[in-house]
């Protein structure tokens, strides 16, 4: 059998392992999957993955294990930071960027939060011309942050993401709609909606949406469903702006 030569003094060059893919899932229940299997890790684990993957940046190693564990001493939580990044490792390899004493997440994980974000900021920009793709697909997905944890520093990222989701949600809305793409428009618009009912930007933006399509009945449908709303749950009447948006259609009363 014939070998390949190798020229004296020379290694053969090493074969270059493929590094596998990697996605963290914050939306809804915590998932990491590497190369698209589900990987189970302990959750002391998943708890370091999902707050270096939430503030995405370098962070002392003081700071997160201050903030995962906060009714231990410094001692007690630098020992458990140490120990669920040894079980991380161990379960699902180096996931997790160690630089002297800061942590960050490896760039190369894909958190599906970003996806969210960055497409929200895609739409937020005044300089931008077109619609991202898969903005729809994307933000009408109601899953909520890490919903059945409830750790101070959970209950503000979900509170921020979801703020920012309907934000985008309205702003897609309104921009599907000037584009001529009614239908996908609505969807946006009853997403917003769905996810909060008392939010009257969300309704407006649904409103307009029906306007611009020449649907002045689902309008005023969506409008009194907003005033009746607002009434039930705060005693509360629409604002003069959304009470403009559909003052010059026919049947509209003031009850």
């Amino acid at each position: 059998m014939t070998r390949p030569l190798t020229a004296p003094g020379r290694s053969r060059p090493a074969e270059v392992v493929p590094r596998p893919a990697c996605s963290l899932a914050l939306r809804g229940s915590f998932e990491l999957r590497i190369d698209g299997r589900p990987t189970r890790i302990p959750l002391s684990a998943q708890r370091v993955l999902a707050f270096l993957g939430l503030k995405r940046r370098r962070l002392g190693r003081i700071f997160v294990a201050g903030h995962l564990w906060t009714d231990a001493s410094e001692e007690r939580a630098a020992a458990a930071l140490r120990t669920a990044l040894w079980r991380l490792g161990r379960s699902a390899g180096p996931l997790v960027c160690c630089e002297g004493q800061s942590l960050s997440l490896d760039p190369a994980v894909e958190v599906d939060i970003d996806v969210a974000t960055t497409i929200a900021r895609e739409l937020f920009a005044e300089a931008a011309t077109s619609v991202p793709p898969d903005a729809l697909a994307v933000l009408r997905d109601d899953g909520e942050l890490l919903p059945d944890w409830y750790e101070d520093w959970v209950l503000i990222e979900r509170e921020r993401f979801r703020q920012v989701r309907l934000h985008a949600l309205e702003t897609l809305c309104r921009r599907l709609s000037a584009e001529g793409r009614h239908a996908e428009a609505t969807e946006a618009g009853v997403a917003a909606v769905a996810s909060e009912p008392l939010r009257e930007s969300a309704h407006g933006a649904l409103i307009a949406a029906h306007l611009a399509e020449h649907n002045p009945g689902e309008a005023l449908r969506q409008y009194r469903l907003c005033r009746d709303l607002l009434r039930q749950e705060f005693d509360l009447a629409p604002s003069a702006q959304l009470d403009g948006m559909v003052a010059h259609l026919r049947h509209v009363t003031e009850r």
